[in-house]
């Protein structure tokens, strides 16, 4: 491969982010719609796909989502996750609900079976815990009431995620059900030793972190995070469930001190991510499910707005609150796609191009539509007081 390509292709790369970014950041709304929308420019089937650095950008992809969760780790104790799951479960039952049952009557509708329903009621459940984290970012709501609120469903769904990733992945190879128990119990396991870890032993995870300068810092953080996230793929966990609870692990001036130092490689990881998503998707495949898509894209949207409210509510959040939650969780994104990836050769060849077209229009609706709350309830609540001075006159 020559290095000079790879080079010139990577550096056009980070410099079109950096004018997209400031871009988004003058027009006042998140980077990530611009984002998707270069990488779907640039992918297959766009105006020049970028072949000589797509390994690296792929790779830089797993690493952003790593990161992304890491940093939304921090933001909590293991005290608060479990106590915020414990209230959550409810809710956690209601989003299986009400997000899964879209996806799957699609499917059934399509005439695409029941694997292929199983497959899609998991594509339309899961939200995209990496956009969601940048959005929060990026909108400064990460100490808001209600994002414990949209924490614990992210929480829930990332390890319902854990089960149900084995359970259909067997299912696609044609294997019995039960032949996904070993992987499942592993699964499980995992999450349950990490938990403990980080519950019981998150000093001494402390004390070896604790590091004289930045440098030794940002080098034992980094690579206990990728390892972590690395073990947890391997066990068929989330990776960002791995990074979420290495960064819960860690609390008060060395957690401020670990998102300082990783906060620029966050950044530019979580911006790759975001174009290696466009980069996979060819836009002519897109077209003739487009429609059956907007139309799954907006009840999705729907649904999760309802999901997020009711998430809001039950914790006491106000109104605006509360629907702030529910757009936070419209995204749809890495699940979605792995989900579809792990189908791709064994159901309809259109189950494909649906999701792309799906989480692509999710993925631009949901930052957008967070954007968006502020203005609208303002508008909602003085159109309220103009019309009560109109009635009391």
């Amino acid at each position: 491969m020559d290095a000079a390509l790879v080079l010139f292709e990577l550096g056009a790369v980070l410099l079109g982010l950096g004018i997209l970014s400031a871009l988004a950041s003058r027009i006042g709304i998140s980077a990530i719609p611009l984002y998707l929308l270069s990488g779907l420019a640039f992918g297959i089937g766009g105006f020049h796909p970028l072949e000589s650095a797509e390994s690296f950008i792929e790779t830089g992809s797993h690493i952003g989502v790593v990161l992304l969760l890491f940093t939304l780790g921090l933001e909590y104790t293991v005290s608060e996750l479990f106590g915020s799951m414990k209230k959550g479960a409810p809710i956690g039952l209601v989003d299986i609900v009400l997000n899964a049952s879209p996806g799957v009557a699609v499917a059934l509708l399509l005439g695409w079976g029941p694997i292929a329903a199983a497959v899609m009621g998991g594509v339309t459940y899961v939200t995209s815990s990496g956009v969601t984290a940048k959005v929060l970012g990026d909108l400064g709501w990460l100490g808001n009431r209600e994002t414990p609120s949209v924490l614990s469903v992210l929480v829930m769904e990332d390890l319902v995620m854990a089960l149900y990733l084995p359970i259909v992945t067997t299912l696609l190879a044609g294997l019995a059900l039960a032949q996904a128990s070993i992987g499942l119990a592993v699964a499980a396991g995992a999450v349950t030793l990490a938990l403990v870890t980080a519950s019981r032993f998150g000093g001494f995870v402390e004390a070896f972190l604790r590091s004289p300068s930045n440098e030794i810092l940002v080098l034992k953080v980094l690579g206990l995070i990728l390892l972590v996230a690395g073990l947890a793929e391997q066990v068929h966990v989330s990776a960002a469930v791995g990074a979420f609870l290495v960064g819960i692990t860690l609390s008060g001036e060395l957690a401020h001190s670990a998102r300082e130092v990783l906060e620029p490689a966050k950044d530019i990881f979580a911006a790759i991510f975001f174009v290696h998503f466009g980069l996979q998707t060819n836009p002519g495949s897109l077209m003739p499910m487009l429609g059956i898509a907007i139309g799954l894209a907006l009840v999705g949207a729907a649904t999760k707005v309802l999901t997020g409210w009711m998430a809001a509510r039950r914790n006491g959040v106000g109104q605006t609150g509360a629907i702030r939650a529910g757009t936070l969780l419209i995204p749809r994104g890495e699940f979605s796609i792995v989900i579809a990836g792990l189908a791709a050769s064994a159901v309809d060849p259109q189950l494909g191009p649906l999701v792309a077209a799906y989480v692509l229009t999710l993925v631009i609706l949901g930052p957008i539509s967070a954007r968006l709350v502020k203005p609208m309830m303002q508008a909602f609540k003085r159109s309220r007081q103009r019309k009560a001075v109109v009635e009391t006159a």
